[in-house]
C-alpha cells in the first residue's frame, strides 16, 4: 500500500478496465480478514454491526471475488456487484474512463458480471465480516421487476445484506423504476422473494432527482419497510471538467460528484426526518468528506473511485482521520455525530 505512489504511474500508462483487472488479481493473492472494531466509530444499522463506517461501494468488486481482502485492508463492510441474474457482458469497450485532472471517473459499464451462480459459489465460503450484494436486472430482461425478485431470493441466504440498484445510468430505462408506481411494485416483490427473517434491503438512488421525486421515493420507501437509502449512485450531470474524457457518455463519479452527492443527502435527510437510515457515496476522498457526510445524516459511507487515485490504503486514513474530527467535536461515538448538521 506504502508503494502504491510509485505504482500508480505504471497503471495510468494501460487502460483503466485492463489496470482495474490487474488490481483485482493482485488482491487475490492477500489473505482475507477483518478490520479491527474502532470503538469510537463502530455503530449500528438496520441491526447489524458495523466495525467501521467506511465501505468498499460496488462496481470494485463486481464478482465477489476479493470482498475478504477488501476488509483486510481496513473496510468496515464491503459490497459486491452489481449482479444481475444471468451473466452479460456489458457495454462495448472503452467503457472507463480516467479523468485525472478533475480526480475522476466516467464508466459505461452497464451491469457487466458473471451472474448469480456464480457470485453464489464464492459467497457460499465467506468468513466473518458484513458483506452487502447489489443486485440488478439484465438488459434485455423482459420484466425487470422479476429479475430484481430473482436476485433478492437467490442471494438472500449469502448476504449480509441487500442493495436495490435502479440508480445505473448505463442500463437504458432502468432510473424509470424510481418513479412512484415501479418503486411501490419493486419494493413490494423484493420484500417478498427476500422472505422473512431475510436480510435487511437497502436501495441505491440516484442524485440526479428533483425534490418532490425525492419525498415520494422517501414515501415510498418508508411504507415499504426499506432499511437504509444510499444516496447516490454516479451523476449524468458535467459539471465544469478539464480532462481529456470529459464529453464520454457514462456515469460520472469522484471528486467531481462531491458537492452533488452532499445536497442530495441534505434532500434525502430533510425529506425522511431521521425515519430511515441514509448511506453517504459520491466523491468521499477523506476522513473530513465523510465527517461532513455523517454530520449531514449519513450513519455509513462508501469509496471507491477515490482509491483509483490515493490507493487501497485509503480507507484506513479515512478511519484514522474520521476518528480524531469526531472526538474533536467532544462527540463519545460516531452515532451521536449523526445529522448533527441536518
Amino acid at each position: 500500500m506504502a508503494l502504491y505512489p510509485l505504482i500508480r504511474p505504471l497503471l495510468f500508462r494501460l487502460d483503466a478496465e485492463r489496470a482495474h483487472g490487474l488490481t483485482i488479481a493482485a488482491l487475490k493473492r492477500l489473505r482475507p480478514g477483518v478490520p479491527d472494531e474502532d470503538p469510537v466509530l463502530a455503530t449500528d444499522v438496520a441491526g447489524l454491526h458495523f466495525p467501521n463506517p467506511v465501505g468498499l461501494a460496488p462496481g470494485f468488486d463486481k464478482n465477489a471475488e476479493v470482498f475478504g481482502q477488501a476488509l483486510r485492508l481496513g473496510f468496515g463492510f464491503a459490497e459486491v456487484g452489481t449482479l444481475t441474474p444471468r451473466a452479460q457482458g456489458g457495454n462495448p469497450r472503452p467503457r472507463l474512463f480516467r479523468l485525472v485532472e478533475d480526480r475522476a471517473v466516467i464508466n459505461r459499464m452497464g451491469f457487466n458480471n458473471a451472474g448469480l451462480d456464480a457470485a453464489k459459489k464464492r459467497l457460499a465460503g465467506r468468513g466473518p465480516g458484513i458483506v452487502g450484494v447489489n443486485i440488478g436486472a439484465n438488459k434485455d430482461s423482459a420484466d425487470r421487476i422479476a429479475d430484481y425478485a430473482r436476485g433478492a431470493r437467490e442471494m438472500a441466504p449469502f448476504a449480509s445484506y441487500l442493495t436495490v440498484n435502479i440508480s445505473s445510468p448505463n442500463t437504458p430505462g432502468l432510473r424509470a423504476l424510481q418513479d412512484k408506481g415501479a418503486l411501490d411494485e419493486l419494493l413490494a416483490a423484493v420484500a417478498e422473494a427476500r422472505g422473512a427473517g431475510g436480510p435487511p434491503v437497502f436501495l441505491k438512488l440516484a442524485p440526479d432527482l428533483r425534490r418532490s421525486e425525492i419525498g415520494d421515493i422517501v414515501a415510498v420507501a418508508t411504507a415499504r419497510k426499506m432499511d437504509a437509502l444510499i444516496v447516490s449512485n454516479t451523476t449524468l450531470a458535467r459539471p465544469h471538467l478539464h480532462s481529456l474524457h470529459c464529453r464520454e457518455q457514462g456515469g460520472l463519479s469522484g471528486a467531481p460528484l462531491k458537492c452533488i452527492a452532499l445536497e442530495a443527502l441534505r434532500d434525502f435527510r430533510s425529506a425522511a426526518g431521521g425515519a430511515i437510515p441514509l448511506i453517504a457515496a459520491g466523491g468521499i476522498e477523506s476522513g473530513a468528506d465523510a465527517y461532513a457526510r455523517i454530520r449531514a445524516g449519513a450513519s455509513l459511507v462508501q469509496i471507491y473511485s477515490a482509491m483509483v487515485y490515493e490507493g487501497p490504503g485509503l480507507a484506513r486514513r479515512i478511519v484514522r482521520e474520521l476518528r480524531a474530527l469526531v472526538r474533536r467535536d467532544g462527540f463519545a461515538t460516531l452515532a451521536e455525530a449523526v445529522g448533527a448538521d441536518a
